[in-house]
C-alpha cells in the first residue's frame, strides 16, 4: 500500500440517518427540550480487558478492583498497519461516498444484499471487496487463528464526535456470518464495551498485582460473584490495531461503542466470514462459493 497524506473528510452536518429510538447529536438538537428518546445512563466500565493475559480485570477505584475473570475469544493485534498505510486506506475510502447511518455514523457496505429477518440474500450488485483491502486480507492470513479467514463482506463505519457517533450493544447475525468478526481500527483509539444480558453470575477470583500468569497456569480459586447484567468489560482499541472476536466474545457478549469514547474521527473496517451453512458441506455451499469468488475479485464499490 503506497504512502499518502490523509485528508480529513469534510464533516457536513446534514440531516442525520437515525430511525426509531436511535439518536445522535444532530437530531437531538433539532428536537430540543427534554428528550424522551434520550439514551439511558450507561454503566461505568467495571472491568478492563488485558490483552496480555486474556482476563477482564476490575477497574481501579471500582468495587471490583483487585478481582478478575477469564474473558476468552478476544485477539488484539497492535500496529497491524503503518501510519502511511492507514493514511492511504482512509484516503481511498473517502474517494467513495459515505451513506448516513444511525446513531451519528456513516457507512460503506461491500457485500451482498441481505434480509436477515427473512433469511434471504441477493448476490446481484455485489462486485467484491474493495481493491485496497486485498493487501489487508492477505496480511490477516499471516497471523495465527486467521490463516483460513476468508471474508465475504466488509463494512466501513465512520464515527465523529461532532455527530455524537456511537453504536448500541448488539450481537452480529449468526445465520450468514461465521465464527470470527475482524475489525481494523483507524485514525483514533477508542474502547469497545462488552455486556452480557444472560441470567446468572460470573465468578471472580483475586487478581494478583502486575500479572495474571499464576492464575492462568495454576488452579484458580473463585471467591466472589457478580450478576452478568451488572458487568461491562472495556476493551481498549489502539489506533491501527486489528481486533478479532470469536467464541463467547462473538456469540454471548454484546459489543458497543459509547459516544463518550469517540473523541476524534474514527474509521472502522469490519470483515465477516460465512457461517457453516454457506461453507463446504453446508446446505447453501454453492451460493457461499459464488459469494467468495465475487468477494475475492476485489472489484467492489460501496452498495
Amino acid at each position: 500500500m503506497a504512502a499518502a497524506t490523509v485528508a480529513e473528510a469534510p464533516e457536513v452536518l446534514q440531516e442525520c440517518g437515525c430511525k426509531g429510538i436511535r439518536t445522535c447529536l444532530i437530531c437531538e438538537r433539532q428536537r430540543g427540550g427534554d428528550p424522551p428518546w434520550q439514551l439511558p445512563p450507561q454503566n461505568p466500565e467495571r472491568f478492563t480487558y488485558c490483552s496480555h493475559t486474556g482476563w477482564a480485570v476490575g477497574a481501579q477505584e471500582s468495587d471490583f478492583e483487585g478481582w478478575a475473570f477469564p474473558f476468552p475469544g478476544v485477539t488484539l493485534i497492535e500496529d497491524f498497519v503503518t501510519r502511511e498505510e492507514e493514511a492511504e486506506l482512509v484516503r481511498l475510502m473517502d474517494r467513495d461516498p459515505w451513506k448516513l447511518s444511525q446513531s451519528g455514523r456513516r457507512k460503506q457496505d461491500y457485500g451482498p444484499k441481505v434480509n436477515f429477518r427473512k433469511r434471504k440474500l441477493k448476490a446481484a450488485g455485489f462486485r467484491g471487496l474493495p481493491s485496497f483491502s486485498q493487501e489487508v486480507v492477505r496480511r490477516m492470513g499471516l497471523y495465527p487463528n486467521l490463516e483460513d479467514f476468508r471474508p465475504v463482506e466488509q463494512c466501513n463505519l465512520d464515527y465523529c464526535p461532532e455527530r455524537g457517533s456511537a453504536i448500541d450493544p448488539h450481537l452480529d447475525d449468526a445465520w450468514l456470518w461465521g465464527e470470527r468478526l475482524v475489525s481494523l481500527n483507524l485514525l483514533s483509539s477508542t474502547v469497545l464495551s462488552m455486556t452480557h444480558e444472560a441470567p446468572g453470575s460470573l465468578l471472580l477470583c483475586p487478581a494478583p498485582p502486575g500479572s495474571l500468569e499464576p492464575l492462568v497456569e495454576g488452579v484458580v480459586a473463585f471467591s466472589r460473584s457478580v450478576l452478568c447484567q451488572d458487568v461491562e468489560v472495556a476493551i481498549p482499541l489502539p489506533r491501527r490495531s486489528l481486533l478479532v472476536l470469536s467464541g463467547a466474545a462473538r456469540h454471548q457478549w454484546q459489543h458497543a461503542i459509547h459516544r463518550r469514547h469517540i473523541t476524534a474521527r474514527r474509521v472502522c473496517a469490519t470483515f465477516r466470514e460465512l457461517s457453516a451453512e454457506f461453507c463446504s458441506g453446508g446446505r447453501q455451499q454453492e451460493l457461499g462459493q459464488k459469494l467468495l469468488q465475487i468477494a475475492f475479485s476485489f472489484q467492489g464499490r460501496p452498495t
